[in-house]
């Protein structure tokens, strides 16, 4: 809607057109800056995601690359003007492409658009995200890794756990080893480095991790077997002068373990699923609470129903 006015000077008629449109920016007349979704999401990347850890950032940005260009109709779209019926649009057609668990990750990734748009840079009355049905969530995975599968995996890559790894492809097989025998996440695994790492202590000092906003800094105890296989990176560091325990990113490790594992034949074995393997073998040496501070999980039902994946034969075995 347009305003407008007459004021006795230049100054008056100027501070009258600043407290107009400060007044429509914060949505005091009932109006909203026509701000496209694009925006909104470009923002959103700026104040929130950008301040996550590097591979929370990078999955994040990837999936709002993905939505932005996927459905550029949506993305041009004014924020405020976007209805139910056009994000039930969005989910049926990515319900035809992916799972419904998909589909509730990225809403569950898209949703806080809204909520900050609308709450903090009124941009937006209300979210239409309330108004539309999602689908529901998935089970959890059982999948576990065989040390039958990670001997295949090792020996296709050339590595050993008693030498330090020479190439990218082995530092993928050693980020999966270190996963096995610390439960750590791939990001926590690959920024391991000499000054973090104390090896006397057996401890792990993780000042950025996926709960960091709940708990604060994270120190992450080590088992014997994993110190073992620590001092081989550690030496290699050491003799070559560097830091940080491995020279991959996150992004090249997700490239290269999905190409030994496919290259293996090994059907369904994510990363992810090694930090389940470790903790439901670790489930059998010490009690929940030890298990959890080992985890870093702050809900002990996500730890039990999501992470704990022992078979009710296994059980049965030790009854």
């Amino acid at each position: 809607m347009r305003r407008t006015a007459t004021r006795p000077t230049k100054a008056e008629a100027q501070a009258w057109a600043v407290a107009e449109e400060a007044a429509i920016l914060s949505g005091a007349r009932g109006e909203y800056p026509r701000r496209t979704l694009a925006e909104a999401v470009e923002r959103y990347r700026r104040e929130v995601t950008d301040s996550k850890t590097a591979s929370t950032s990078r999955a994040d940005n990837l999936r709002f690359d993905a939505w932005l260009r996927d459905f550029p109709e949506l993305a041009n779209k004014v924020l405020h003007e976007i209805t139910a019926d056009d994000l039930a649009n969005w989910r049926d057609a990515r319900l035809k492409q992916v799972s419904g668990s998909s589909v509730l990750r990225e809403a569950q990734q898209y949703r806080p658009v809204w909520t900050i748009a609308v709450k903090q840079w009124k941009w937006a009355p209300k979210s239409p995200w309330q108004e539309i049905r999602l689908p529901a969530k998935a089970h959890a995975r059982r999948r576990t890794g065989g040390w039958t599968e990670i001997r295949r995996m090792l020996r296709s890559a050339g590595a050993s756990p008693r030498v330090a790894p020479s190439t990218p492809q082995q530092q993928a097989a050693w980020a999966m080893l270190v996963a096995l025998h610390t439960a750590m996440r791939s990001g926590e695994i690959l920024r391991m480095s000499r000054s973090t790492v104390d090896l006397k202590r057996k401890v792990y000092e993780l000042p950025k991790h996926k709960t960091e906003a709940l708990i604060g800094a994270r120190r992450v105890p080590l088992t014997s077997r994993a110190v073992r296989l620590l001092r081989v990176l550690e030496a290699q560091a050491q003799r070559e002068g560097r830091d940080a325990y491995f020279t991959i990113s996150d992004a090249s490790r997700d490239v290269l373990y999905r190409k030994l594992r496919d290259r293996t034949m090994i059907e369904g074995l994510r990363f992810h699923d090694l930090r389940a393997t470790a903790l439901t073998m670790l489930s059998k040496r010490v009690d929940v609470m030890t298990l959890a501070r080992i985890s870093g999980h702050v809900d002990i039902n996500e730890l039990f129903n999501t992470y704990y994946r022992e078979t009710a034969e296994d059980i049965a075995a030790r009854l």
